[in-house]
Parts: structure tokens; sequence; C-alpha cells
């Protein structure tokens, strides 16, 4: 495609969008369900949602939605409705406590990244995927929804167990957030009820509650007038309809029903301002709460329209508040202003900014006469245009996708129809939708809709979140009302547009040539050798419709230069990447490719270097393009960089005040000696060691030339008609002498048994932190026996210290084994629990690892672990990211693709014994690193706030 054509397609999409905006549409018809999906509704009101889908194969997604949560708990439950949800896996009609979890993972299903579930204010949700290639499992995964919604045993000695795993998972959310959310949840939900039943529930209650009230509480409200069973994936509509039938219709609801009330949230009364602070936080946060509006139902296609016209604004506002970051002293680190969600039913207008070095009044003064601006004034002409068609091109890809998107995905939308009455008219009506009111969408009235919608001195709650040790001036309430005041008084002048340019090069460069070419059919590749020495790796695939991934890589990377310039070589790509391209800033260039799928990005990690990218299969072109111009056309801005250096300094002012962080660098500074080419916490005195010409210089040196680099296209896309971009802009590339090799840079772990304490945080909460590590010869074959060896070892993890002993939530083992700079492995355990249970967790762990050195695994947890993967694996091979990742892998390694295609024989091949001989390898209990966190010997909590929109940090709980 040449350069010009770009403008013609362009062209084409908007006369064909003016051309369907010409058929008759009524915007007072409703929105209807679309026919990918089947919803029903059984006699007892129980509703169903079914769809056959593709993607991925051989699986189905099943949910069971309950629209109780912890906004229904007695006084006497508060922390139930989650409770209630770990009880699902303690035991049931037809699973007795543990059948369940070791059931699913022996047909591959694994317990936390598979089958979970989670519990809110208003809803509580359970997430099981079934592999499909036999019925049973099928059959058994409506089993096991039908157990859940009316069959959960509640075996006394199982609820008093549980206990103990519920309350590590309030401690592990215990810290800085949480003591701050205690003071400002009742401020922003004006004194509603959702403040005092946050999901986790109170300690002394569950530490103490009666059986009866989790009982009541299931008895109550789980009932089938208020759920929904979920079907997607591989099944037909028929077989998954007499399912949900044979499950669900016998369930009934009780003889005397609770009304199910949603809790009403009352309208502020005046504007306040607060103040929280504690010594544990890590960042100084503004966010102003407006007033709180009641949401309606939106169901026509007039309200579809609105809630297009809202999405245009919002983004050209984020624009907005992005440039201001590109200053050389930005107002604020991070910040923005939108209507969102507060809870079901209610909506809010909110601003938030991460404040740095220039503290609280340029945050609010940006903030607060940015939306007045855009309020007053309106967006221009231009900035409408490129929104509208960003969001075409959105709806197109979706659209373009819709026989590939993953059945979770679809999933998630008949949940929020069901809690929250989202329409589901289906992705081809809803493009269509976009299609025919889009072009029909004016400036004056996008322009009337922001100022209707944003606040003007209108009453709030203005709220100022951060550390009592940092060096931010902390304003007092009347200081923080005063300057919101002040800066809603303040005039504001229109802004205005700067002009640019419609592409991205005026002409392409100088093609090069490819010189050779050659298939490898086995794995459907094609490898191009270019006439300035660089390589390329084809492989289209028919995985997605309308994707294509880029990818780059060849040795050097930071390795190659010294200690002197360890943090300018750290943070070049980072710094150029933000700094834009040619004679465009980054907000300059997100305009010129307005309406476009597209990126790429360049990276210097350890040992090498190269791009990354992705595209839609029409905008391939574009990302070579931005390819060439990451080589060529590299650009220098001051502000932008001072900009970076000062953002980062005042993220990291206070990075060690937060206990994990701290424990965190001891790790990492106890396993390797403090060397320093380890990356540890960012301080802020790191970043006044980078200096821009250095951080140009390293980028140029390194990027100057594409000598030695293989290049990967994945994707949607026909080899003969990428390789003429391909010789165009990538045989083109710069390919002077330059060193092609990275530097062992001598990192070595310490030697022996090395433990160490760390007292910090004022919270009676501990982490463990044991290493294991050594030199070992890289293979496939080594890589998985040393996985499948920590993966069996967390099987016992959480049966032993979870399940049996409660002494921990979550956590476990991982691995990895690299060939480069030398061969090498570490092993590392994770295990968050309680100060008084540090020596019980330790020595359990370590007699887990004693258990399979001397006997080996478990063959049932070996089984499971080898199910998993398969699934896992048949999965991956239908993913563009997993074939980059494995090309590019191989070429790093240097071995043979082909192995990709072995991975089932290597795993049926796997024995017991050879995970054993691993356990023996890897396990030197003479040659460890253990490093325990504890709270400070002579601390108090102290009242405090935090980061961002902490309810819905604070709303939602496994």
């Amino acid at each position: 495609m040449k350069l010009s054509s770009l403008h013609l397609l362009s062209g084409v999409a908007l006369l064909t969008c003016s051309l369907l905006a010409r058929a008759d549409i009524k915007l007072s018809d409703p929105v209807p369900v679309g026919p990918q999906v089947q919803v029903g509704k059984l006699a007892n009101g129980l509703t169903y949602y079914i769809q056959k889908n593709g993607k991925p194969e051989k699986k189905l997604e099943l949910r069971l939605v309950v629209k109780a949560g912890s906004i229904l708990e007695d006084e006497d439950q508060q922390g139930l409705a989650h409770f209630t949800e770990h009880m699902a896996f303690n035991g049931s009609t037809h699973f007795k406590k543990s059948e369940l979890i070791s059931y699913l993972q022996s047909i591959g299903v694994s317990f936390g990244a598979d089958l979970n579930a989670y519990t809110s204010f208003d809803e509580t949700v359970y997430i099981l995927p079934i592999p499909t290639d036999k019925q049973a499992n099928i059959e058994q995964g409506f089993q096991v929804l039908e157990d859940w919604a009316h069959g959960l045993s509640f075996d006394d000695a199982a609820i008093d167990s549980e206990r103990g795993v519920v309350l590590e998972e309030l401690r592990l959310g215990k810290g800085a957030d949480d003591r701050m959310s205690k003071v400002l949840m009742p401020k922003l939900f004006n004194g509603s009820r959702y403040a005092s039943r946050l999901p986790i529930g109170k300690e002394p209650i569950l530490k103490t509650f009666k059986y009866d009230a989790i009982k009541r509480f299931y008895r109550d409200w789980y009932r089938p007038d208020l759920m929904a069973v979920v079907v997607v994936g591989d099944i037909e509509p028929a077989a998954a309809e007499k399912l949900i039938n044979q499950h669900f219709a016998k369930l009934k609801n009780p003889a005397k029903e609770r009304p199910r009330v949603y809790a009403a949230i009352p309208a502020r009364e005046a504007t306040e301002g607060l103040v929280v602070t504690d010594k544990e936080a890590t960042s100084d946060v503004l966010f102003i709460r407006y007033p709180i509006q009641k949401d309606r139902n939106k169901d026509t296609v007039g309200d579809y329209r609105e809630k297009m016209i809202e999405s245009l604004y919002s983004e050209m506002l984020s624009m907005r508040m992005q440039e201001l970051t590109q200053q050389a002293n930005p107002p604020f680190i991070q910040g923005g202003s939108n209507m969102g969600k507060v809870v079901r039913g209610y909506k809010s207008y909110n601003a938030y900014a991460l404040i740095g070095k220039g503290g609280v009044t340029p945050a609010i003064d940006a903030l607060v006469q940015e939306d007045q601006r855009a309020r007053q004034f309106g967006f221009s002409q231009a900035e409408l245009d490129r929104s509208k068609k960003n969001m075409l091109r959105g709806y197109e890809l979706a659209f373009n996708e819709r026989d590939k998107s993953d059945s979770a995905g679809y999933v998630a939308e008949y949940i929020r129809n069901f809690l929250e009455q989202e329409s589901i008219p289906g992705i081809a009506k809803e493009y269509d939708y976009v299609k025919q009111l889009l072009p029909r969408v004016t400036l004056e009235e996008v322009n009337q809709a922001v100022k209707k919608a944003l606040p003007d001195n209108e009453k709030k709650l203005v709220v100022f979140m951060g550390s009592s040790k940092g060096d931010t001036v902390v304003p007092t309430s009347a200081q923080l009302l005063e300057q919101v005041s002040g800066a809603e008084k303040t005039a504001v002048k229109p802004r205005e547009e700067k002009a640019l340019g419609a592409s991205l090069m005026d002409q392409p460069p100088t093609p090069g040539s490819i010189v050779s070419e050659k298939k490898n059919a086995q794995l459907g590749l094609t490898e191009l050798s270019l006439s300035n020495g660089v390589r390329v790796i084809l492989k289209p695939t028919d995985f997605k419709n309308d994707q294509v991934l880029l990818g780059s890589t060849r040795f050097g990377g930071q390795s190659l230069f010294g200690d002197e310039d360890v943090y300018n070589a750290r943070y070049a790509s980072s710094i150029i990447g933000q700094m834009g391209l040619k004679d465009w800033s980054p907000t300059d260039l997100q305009k010129v490719l307005a309406g476009k799928s597209v990126n790429v990005s360049a990276y210097l990690s350890n040992l090498n270097e190269g791009v990354t990218g992705a595209s839609g299969s029409s905008d391939i072109e574009t990302m070579l393009q931005l390819t060439y111009l990451r080589y060529t056309q590299t650009r220098k801005d001051d502000a932008i960089y001072q900009s970076f250096i000062s953002k980062q300094q005042d993220l990291a002012k206070n990075t060690m005040s937060r206990p994990e962080s701290v424990f965190s660098d001891t790790v990492q500074a106890t396993m390797y000696q403090n060397h320093p080419r380890v990356a540890r916490a960012a301080r802020p005195d790191d970043f006044d060691k980078v200096k821009l010409e250095r951080v140009l210089d390293i980028f140029k040196q390194r990027f100057a030339s594409a000598k030695g680099s293989t290049f990967f296209l994945v994707g949607s896309f026909d080899v003969e008609q990428v390789k003429p971009l391909i010789a165009t802009y990538l045989a083109s590339l710069p390919s002077g002498e330059i060193g092609v090799n990275y530097k062992d840079l001598g990192v070595r772990p310490v030697h022996g048994v090395i433990k160490k304490d760390v007292f910090k945080g004022s919270e009676p909460k501990s982490s463990i932190s044991i290493t294991f590590s050594g030199e070992s010869a890289y293979s496939e074959d080594e890589q998985m026996r040393l996985q499948a060896l920590v993966s069996v070892l967390n099987i016992k993890l959480i049966e032993v210290l979870r399940e049996k002993m409660g002494m921990i939530y979550g956590g476990g083992m991982s691995a990895s084994l690299n060939k480069l700079p030398y061969g090498h492995y570490a092993i590392n355990v994770s295990l968050p629990t309680g100060p008084e249970n540090v020596d019980k967790v330790i020595a359990a762990t370590l007699a887990e690892i004693e258990k399979v050195k001397d006997a080996g695994p478990v063959e049932g947890d070996l089984a499971k672990v080898k199910e998993g993967w398969t699934k896992d694996y048949r999965k991956a091979l239908r993913e563009n990211s997993y074939w980059l990742a494995m090309l590019q892998s191989a070429v790093l390694q240097d071995s043979d693709p082909a192995a990709i295609l072995t991975y089932e024989a290597r795993l049926a091949a796997l024995k017991a014994d050879d995970v054993k001989q691993a356990a023996r390898r890897y396990f030197n209990l003479d040659n460890y690193v253990q490093v325990v966190l504890y709270p400070e010997k002579t601390a108090a909590a102290t009242a405090v706030a935090p980061a961002a929109e902490p309810a819905a940090r604070a709303a939602q709980v496994n």
C-alpha cells in the first residue's frame, strides 16, 4: 500500500459512514437483545444466558451470579457474604471439603487462575471455566453450579477451619490504604450504608460469628429469583438449556422472602474538605467528588447515542489532561476527570490527580480550570473528528473479531446486563449503530453535553490523601476548599488547536530489497533475509481477524554500558519513548494516528534490545513506518525530559515508606550483595544521575543500526502483501557496524544460608521470602522439570498451609531457569502470613520440600499439573502473543523453534522421578536466602488516607 492510499481509504470509510447515517433509525427504539445470545427465565425467577462461541476451543465459561453482596448483611453478618463465597469451596451436596478443587484440578482447571469467585457490595460471582473434551466435564460443571446455588454444607468444622484463611485475607489488605479507607469511606458515600459494609467485613465478627449467622445469609439471599446462570462457549444452546432446567428449575424461593433493597446514597448537603495522612502512604493524591446522582437504566437507541457522546468528550478531555503532564513542570504526575459509576444506580463526576513536587495548588488549578475551559468553550472540530475516528476504529476492531473473541468477554457483558441492565445488542448491532449515529453527532451538541455534564460550583467533597512524612506541604481542609474556590473563579481562555500534518511520512524511504526467502512448512514460517542484513520471520495466522504483532531482538542492551551509566541506560528507552517522534510530541503523535490501531515502542533490556508493536491488519504499514522512525528520527524534548525526571522523583520519594518496598529491596540486596546492576526500588536521587544528552547518546548508539536484528511479524496478514512493506521500511533501516553481543556483568547470587529479618510497618502482618539459587545447564526439558516441581509443591502448599493450617490466604512458589548470561536457576517462595505463624509456615514449607526430595510428588498431583498445562498449551497455540514469544525465545536461546510443536510429547514423557530428581538438584538446604518481614516492634497504627478511587479497590474481595 502506498502512502497516498491510506488517505483514500480513510475518505472511503467516512463516505461510507455518511451514507449509512441516512438509514432510518429511531432514537426512541429500545436497544434489542442481540441474536448471538439466548436469554431466558425459569418459572422460579432464575435468569439464564446462553451463547455458543468457539474461542477458546473446547472450553466452556460458566458463571453463577447472585444479586447478593455485603450490603445485605445484618449486623452480626458483616463479612459473611464473602465468607459464604469461601464456603462454596469447602463442601457441598456432591463434593466433600477439598474434593471440588481436587476434581477440577484433575480436569485441568487450576484454583485461583481459572476457578475463582468474588464478592462485592451488591453481588457475588462464581467463575468456573470447564474443558469440554469430555461430556462428563460439562455435566459436572453444571452440578458444581447447582451445589453453589443451594447445596453448600456449612459444616461447623469447615467454617472454623476457613476462619483462619479469611482472616489472613483480611490481614493481607491491612496497611496504609486500609487505614485511610476507614476514614474516607463514610465521606465518599455520604454516610450511606455502603461505607459500613465493606465486603471483607469486621475482624471480631469473622472470629466469633455463630454458625447460624452465615447459614441465615445463605438461606435469605441465595435464591433463584436473585440468580443468573451464564453459559458461553463450546456447547449447543439446546444442550445448555436442558442442563440449566435439569439443575436449576427445582430450586425454590423462600416462603417468606426478604425484600432485596438497594441501599440509597443521600445527597451531599454541603461542600466539605477532608485531609487524611499516613506515615506509610507512598503518594499524595487529590480527589474531588462532585454530587452523586441517580443513574437511570439506559435502554433506548437515544440512550446509546448519549453514551457515545459521553465517550467522545471524555476522550478529548483525557487528551488535554495528558498534555498537561508533558510540561517541564507539570501540575500533577497524572490526572483526569470523568463521569463514573459509584455503585449500582448511582454515578458522579470525579476529578483526581497524583500530586507532584508543585504540591496541591497547581493540581487543583489544572483540574478545575481544564474542566472549566471545556465547559465554557467546548472542544474544537479537529478534536471531535479525531475522537470520532478513534471510536469508529475501536468498534470496527471489535466487529472484525466478533467470531474470534474470547468467551470470557461475552460473559462479562451478560453479567453486567443481569446486575445493571446494560444493553446487550451484540457487536454487529452496535457497530451498525455507530456507523449510523456517529456522523450525525455535531460539535455543537457535544459541547452542550459537556456544559451540562461538567460541574460548576456545585457541592463537593475535596480530599487530600498523602504521606505524613513526605515533603509535600499538607493543606488544611479549609485551605483545600479555598484553593478550589479560587480555581473556580479564575478566568480561563479558549484552548488553541495546533495544526498538524495528516501523515507520518511525506514520502517513504528508499527501499532496500529481500535477497533471499525460505519456508518452514512445519511451523508455517517464512524467513526473509534483507539487503541490510536484517532477518525477518513471518508467521501468518488466523487466530485473530484484525491483529498483527511485531517484535525484534538482538543481543546488547544495558550490559554494554558501564556502572556509571546504569541509570542512563536503564531509563533510556522510557525517556526516548515519551519524547515522541520527528517533530511530534506524544500527544501530537496520537492525533496524527487518530483512527488507527497501532503502537510501536523500543526497549533496551539487560542483555538485548529491539522494538515491540501491534496493529490492526489495515495498519501494518503505519506500524512499520513508526518502526523506521524509531530508528531514524529520535526526538529531543527538554520539557518532556524534565517532566519525566520530575514525575519519577515524585513517585519515588515515599516508596520506602511502604513496608513491602523495604522488604523486597532487602531481598534483592541480600541476594546480590548490593550489586549496582541489580534493580531495586527507585529513589529520588537515582534520577539526578540521568542526563538527557547521555540518554540520547546511549539510545542512538544501540538504534543507529539494525544490524544483527531479527524481526518477527505474527498475525492476520498475507505474506505477499507485506513483503513490499518490509522491503520499504525494514530493509531500508541503517545497518552500520555495531556490536551485537551482550556482556556478562558478573551478577551472581550469594552462597550459603543467609537469614535476615526486616522490621517495618505498623500492622501485625509478615511476609516470608525464601530463595534457592545456583548454576544449572539450560534445556527445554529441564525447564519443564523445574516448573513441574514448583507446580506440584504449590498444590501442596495450598493444601497444607491454607486448607489444613489456615495460616495463609495466597502465596506460593515460582521458578526460573535461564541460559543467559550463564546457566542458572532461582526458586522463590513467597508467603504472607501473621508474625505469630512465621516459624510454623517456614517449617511446614521445608517439610513439603523434603517430602518431594525423598519420595517424589504424589502421582495425582503431577497428573493435575500435566492436565492443566496441556489445556493451557492448546489454548496458547491459537494466540499470536504465544507464537511471538516462543519464536523470539528460540532466537535468543539459539534453540529449535520446532520445540513448540513437541511440547505435549515432552510433557507426556515427564515422570514423577524426574520431578524428584529435580527437587534434589534445586533445593539445596545449604544454600538459600531467607528474609522475613515483621512489623515494627514499637509501632502503633495511625489513621490515614487512600490513593485514587479507594471505593473501587475496597469494593471487591476474592
